[in-house]
């Protein structure tokens, strides 16, 4: 397959997703945004002033009809989650490599259908994970690689925050068939982590509550791998004293991490050192883990590269099949939820063992 030249992208559906992430990683990454898809008067006064060389257009078949006057090499997809799929669906129809915002979709069926119909396509398509990017999350791997805990035997993450009135957002008034909930917001990124970490998952038990907003806003899942690793993940905006972000137990000691993002929780001792971040530690002893350098640029780095390679499609920084993973453990994790028990995941597109 011919490479794609890498030297215009368009933003469609800007809001904070596009404003807050997207549009500086691209531009660090050395790529050319040249449309921005937005309706809001508000928005397009920032989209103007973040990027004043981009053409500002009003939805996104004007940033397709661009795409297809003046070019354009890849559709960057921040919008409401609940329209993933149709405004993917359309991008991959016009023929241009398209970067999703997580997630893929609300639910796996619909994920697994849009990456089949973008692989007939012969399109690239890929999804914006960019908390693998995350230096805490390179160093927990860098800690694992180590050998420093011995054998591991069981991984917690967590990602709370105290927010006892909810932001007035759409994810926070829309129900889970829409996009809404931490399901498809933070653990999107908590369980695509856990599964780069410890392989797939092969049964979920949740509990779930909404006790601010449509849809869920305080979670927890018991993840047990294929391999046998156990994981947990916590997830909560009504948590008064938020958690460690990382603790994971080993036969020789164990790693913990304090707070992540600048955001502050109740251990604030857990963080380390200017320079580290996280502890391992053995009862009384604990010793400051290294920090991990990493640049979020470089997601859009691999995308670029992507397009310019013998394989777009397989060169992709994410294997847009692992996001339909993550989301056949979230689709488990409401059933079990619903059901009180474990529920095996049950991957759609993958053969039963």
């Amino acid at each position: 397959m011919p490479g794609w030249p890498h030297d215009a992208s368009g933003l469609g559906g800007l809001r904070g997703a596009g404003a807050g992430f997207h549009a500086p990683l691209l531009q660090a990454a050395g790529l050319t945004i040249t449309a921005i898809a937005t309706n809001s008067g508000e928005r397009v006064a920032q989209a103007s002033a973040d990027v004043p060389e981009a053409r500002i257009v009003p939805d996104l078949d004007a940033l397709l009809d661009h795409a297809a006057t003046d070019g354009l090499d890849l559709v960057v997809l921040a919008s409401p989650s609940g329209v993933h799929v149709e405004q993917a669906r359309q991008v991959v129809e016009a023929g241009v490599a398209c970067v999703v915002d997580k997630p893929l979709a609300c639910d796996a069926v619909s994920a697994l259908e849009l990456v089949d119909f973008a692989a007939a396509e012969g399109v690239p398509l890929t999804v914006f994970q960019n908390r693998r990017y995350d230096p805490q999350f390179r160093t927990l791997q860098e800690v694992l690689r180590s050998g420093t805990l011995g054998e591991l035997r069981q991984t917690e993450l967590r990602w709370e925050r105290w927010r006892p009135v909810p932001k007035d957002r759409w994810r926070e008034q829309v129900p889970p068939e829409a996009g809404g909930g931490l399901l498809l917001d933070l653990h999107t990124h908590l369980i695509d982590q856990l599964v780069l970490l410890h392989g797939p998952v092969e049964t979920v038990y949740a509990e779930l509550a909404a006790w601010t907003t449509a849809a869920e806003d305080d979670t927890f899942l018991a993840l047990r791998h294929t391999g046998g690793h156990r994981s947990q993940v916590r997830a909560s905006t009504v948590s008064g004293a938020p958690g460690p972000r990382v603790r994971v137990q080993g036969s020789l000691g164990a790693y913990i991490l304090g707070s992540a993002q600048g955001e502050q929780t109740a251990f604030p001792d857990a963080d380390g050192p200017l320079g580290q971040l996280g502890w391992v530690v053995r009862g009384p002893e604990r010793e400051p883990v290294a920090a991990v350098e990493s640049d979020p640029a470089d997601f859009y780095r691999a995308v670029a590269a992507a397009l310019v390679s013998q394989d777009p499609m397989a060169g992709m920084p994410v294997d847009p099949s692992d996001a339909v993973h993550v989301l056949a453990v979230i689709d488990a994790a409401r059933a079990s939820d619903r059901g009180r028990r474990v529920v095996d995941v049950i991957t759609p597109g993958e053969a039963p063992d």
